[in-house]
């Protein structure tokens, strides 16, 4: 791999560069805003030059027109100028209505004292000293480079999320080929296992055996089934979800621990609505397996469906260790796990295949530490 296509250096160089940018730029201001500074003391100088030639030239303070030039020179910059004792004489460019107040003139002239040396102004024995603040222009100019870095760094925070993402888009795609791929190659074996299980059938073996293995090996293409459809958008039809629910619930339940006590109820035999059944399936599973996990092998789950007018209400409850309140919603977080082993994708994937797939809602209904806990999935009923 050559310098240039190492994505490593590649970055680095960008950011590097992106930095000698700003620098400059940062740099550029700086003295652009010292040289506008000088440019600004050097009017004061000026003013405070012909304002001396007016206060010791009678003659001179007589041209209205000659004065006005005078003050026109420093129209942007606002000036206080204050006798020997520390009084106000006069006060240019400042708030008119404000001005009229002394404190808001003391605090304006000590503004003007952090910013600015004074312009000393002698004539006839009579010593005044001229104070300015910083132009409305040079305010601007003092937070252009503030304002610049946050541009750049929201510009970085884009590019950044930008590039996360297509990182996991990537990483999705990767994710979706294994899925299917696996889908596919646990496909020849199930097909071999459904003969063997004939051939089982046609040498007489007991039927019960025959029944519980035709389970597993539905249960198995049922697996492949949701494997081949990660990536793709599932398609709903409409199904009997006490039914299937039961089915799922079952299952899992034949194949746990005695010490583990099942019930399942409803308020009706059929209540439809729409479903993908392999991903549904996966779902009540999942909730399940946690809720046998969280009791270690011991305890009593139950599932119970319940209709609104509107809804179908599932709700799984378990007597495990429970979930503390801070983690209702965590818990849904990919990656998030309070196992020693385990992904911790089982509650993201099944917020996902209820509340992206189906549009319904699955949360932490209640629970509590030590006692356990209630999972609610809500559904549209139709």
């Amino acid at each position: 791999m050559t310098f240039f296509n190492n994505t490593y250096w590649i970055k680095r160089i960008i950011v590097f560069t992106s930095l000698i940018i700003v620098s400059f730029i940062l740099w550029n201001t700086y003295v652009f805003f010292q040289k506008f500074k000088e440019e600004e003391r050097g009017k004061i100088k000026i003013f405070a030059a012909a304002f001396k030639e007016l206060a010791s030239n009678p003659d001179l303070n007589e041209n209205t027109n000659l004065i006005n030039k005078v003050y026109q020179t420093i129209e942007n910059v606002p000036t206080i100028l204050v006798n020997k004792d520390g009084t106000i004489d006069i006060h240019r460019n400042l708030d008119s209505i404000k001005s009229k107040k002394t404190i808001y003139l003391q605090e304006q002239l000590t503004v003007m004292k952090g910013q600015n040396d004074p312009i000393i102004i002698e004539y006839f024995g009579i010593t005044q000293y001229l104070y300015y603040r910083n132009s409305d222009l040079l305010y601007k100019l003092k937070y252009y480079p503030l304002a610049l870095l946050l541009i750049l760094g929201l510009f970085l925070t884009i590019v950044y999320m930008v590039y996360k993402s297509s990182k996991v888009a990537e990483h999705n795609k990767l994710w979706t080929g294994m899925a299917k791929e696996t889908a596919h190659q646990i496909g020849t074996p199930l097909s071999s296992l459904l003969g063997w299980i004939e051939i089982l059938r046609s040498e007489n073996v007991n039927e019960e055996y025959i029944i519980e293995i035709e389970k597993d090996v539905d249960r198995l293409s049922t697996i492949a089934n949701r494997f081949s459809k990660i990536g793709s958008l599932p398609k709903l039809k409409k199904y009997n979800i006490v039914s299937e629910t039961e089915l799922a619930f079952n299952y899992l339940k034949s194949r746990s621990s005695k010490q583990i006590k099942f019930s399942f109820s409803s308020d009706k035999i059929e209540l439809s609505t729409l479903l993908n059944i392999e991903l549904y399936g996966w779902v009540i599973e999942n909730l399940i397996k946690n809720a046998i996990d969280a009791m270690q092998g011991k305890g009593s789950i139950s599932l119970t469906i319940k209709e609104t007018n509107k809804l179908v209400k599932i709700t799984v409850t378990d007597s495990g260790k429970g979930i503390n309140k801070s983690q209702f919603k965590q818990i849904f977080k990919p990656g998030f796990t309070t196992k020693k082993r385990g992904w911790g994708l089982g509650l993201s994937l099944s917020k996902r295949i209820i509340e992206d797939y189906h549009s319904g809602k699955i949360f932490v209904q209640k629970s509590d530490l030590g006692k356990g806990t209630s999972f609610e999935i809500q559904l549209n009923k139709i």
